[in-house]
């Protein structure tokens, strides 16, 4: 049994159009990111707080966000998170922290309809 528990859920809003590339073995990789919103009230005042997420997602589901994702579409991901640590060229250590997507669900769109032509 794993004791350790890694697992997010997030809604937001993606920032930009997702970028798709692929490893040297040629599996999809897309990355995303996604801005999500907090609310909350400080001395009667209603404040707003704006969190941004790096999300990347593998194989099938990378080529899904892909062809669905683009800026401002709003998403909910679920996964975990992945610490990345490096050194840079200037010897200073370095650290990010991604959301590796297991399941991710776009909000529908709605498209507005173009007026008949009755109506013009």
């Amino acid at each position: 049994m794993n004791n350790n528990l890694n697992s997010i859920l997030i809604e937001g809003n993606l920032v930009r159009d997702p970028l798709l590339r692929s490893t040297p073995k040629g599996t999809p990789v897309c990355i995303f990111s996604l801005a999500s919103n907090r609310f909350f009230k400080q001395d009667s005042v209603l404040e707003k707080e704006v969190s941004f997420f790096d999300v990347e997602t593998w194989a099938k589901l990378a080529e899904n966000c892909y062809n669905l994702g683009h800026k401002g579409r709003g998403v909910r991901v679920v996964g975990r998170l992945k610490q990345d640590r490096w050194t840079g060229s200037d010897g200073k250590a370095h650290s990010r922290v991604t959301i590796v997507a297991e399941h991710v669900e776009f909000r529908p769109e709605f498209k507005e309809e173009a007026p008949s032509p009755q109506e013009s």
